[in-house]
């Protein structure tokens, strides 16, 4: 059985990203520059996260995450991280609307899922076998795998800023027992990661 697990950055108030999201600000309004510093600015004392959010076998996203287009797909559009993107896996993205795999440089390759959560888990497993598959975000995305108990490990990246708005991981999610199993305090940031108890 594949093992999931999921990792995302959020402000101390619970956020993992702002309002008003765009192209040219895809985290949003607000300091949200400040939820991603411990990654760019500090990477080499985050290796091991870091080495840990792309070391999975498949990853699934939410359109959001891929990019900040709505509707029908503009194909010109092919994600904020340029012709050769980090994942170098299956990467799985929920929409409403249909579109063609898109294979990038590196081995990424964006399949596009419409069945929703359960279809998109489904064919990352089937690419996985008993590999591991990373929820990569965003905070909705991933408060709906939460919410439907598909989550086996949780790690929170907790930045030293407060949002006051935006999009808030746990929203709409019932009660969760998670046990604390490894923290990682760094100068930006505090990793901890939790086991989530069924």
């Amino acid at each position: 059985m594949a093992f999931v697990t999921a990792a995302i950055s959020v402000s101390a108030d619970g956020y993992a990203a702002g309002i008003n999201l765009s192209a040219d600000k895809p985290f949003g309004d607000g300091p949200v520059d400040q939820l991603h510093r411990w990654m760019f600015e500090t990477p080499d004392e985050n290796k091991e996260i870091i080495d840990e959010l792309v070391g999975a076998d498949a990853f699934i996203m939410g359109r959001n995450m891929f990019g900040p287009i709505r509707g029908e797909w503009d194909l010109s559009w092919e994600g904020w991280w340029g012709p050769e993107p980090p994942y170098h896996k299956p990467v799985y993205v929920l929409t409403h609307h249909a579109r063609a795999d898109l294979a990038m440089a590196g081995g990424t390759t964006f399949h596009f899922v419409t069945g929703g959560i359960h279809d998109a888990l489904d064919q990352a497993r089937a690419a996985t076998g008993d590999g591991t598959i990373a929820i990569a975000g965003g905070a909705a995305t991933l408060n709906q795998f939460l919410a439907a108990g598909l989550v086996d490990q949780l790690t929170l990246t907790v930045t030293a800023v407060t949002l006051g708005a935006g999009q808030r991981l746990f929203e709409g999610v019932p009660s969760l027992r998670l046990e604390q199993i490894k923290v990682r305090p760094v100068s930006l940031a505090t990793h901890i990661t939790y086991r989530v108890v069924r």
